[in-house]
């Protein structure tokens, strides 16, 4: 692990908490801290990557305390009738800020699967093995640098095509 572009010495819990699991899980990473951006755009010129290689992590619910994350490439988004059909269901819904909080850990921006209060199932978009990506590290204006690959294998994560382009 290494940091780049050190934006102070405060390191939140949840920061805490995410390299070290992301440090556990024995993948390398790099950790870049970019303070407060605006957009997904913003955060990518930041972390010095394209949009589609920063992975938002999405908290879904299929139903009472049951979540999975989607990890979702930056110029997408979750397309509902693949992931329903992957997971074999009829309905899927986001949860508010609150319960994806409590689900996880973490705060909607800072969202990452390490870490996460409780190991949900993950599901990865086709798109996010093979390259070098940019996710989230627990707190606003963290993030890690991760091989695609090795985060799908450390997470266990399922593989499909689950996003359409981002419309907007």
């Amino acid at each position: 692990m290494s940091d780049e572009g050190r934006a102070g010495d405060e390191v939140t819990e949840g920061e805490r908490r995410a390299v070290g699991a992301l440090e556990a899980s024995g993948i390398g990473f790099v950790v870049t801290r970019h303070g407060p951006v605006r957009s997904l755009a913003e955060a990518a010129a930041a972390r010095g990557v394209a949009p589609a290689d920063v992975v938002k992590t999405i908290v879904v619910r299929r139903g009472d305390d049951d979540f999975l994350l989607v990890l979702v490439p930056g110029d997408r988004t979750i397309s509902w009738p693949k992931l329903r059909a992957l997971l074999g269901v009829s309905r899927l819904s986001m949860p508010d800020a609150a319960t994806a909080r409590d689900a996880t850990g973490y705060e909607r921006g800072t969202i990452t699967p390490f870490g996460s209060l409780r190991a949900w199932p993950v599901v990865a978009d086709a798109r996010v093995p093979g390259r070098a990506v940019s996710i989230g590290a627990g707190a606003h204006g963290v993030a890690a640098t991760v091989d695609g690959s090795q985060l799908v294998r450390a997470l266990g994560a399922t593989t499909a095509d689950v996003t359409e382009p981002d419309g907007g």
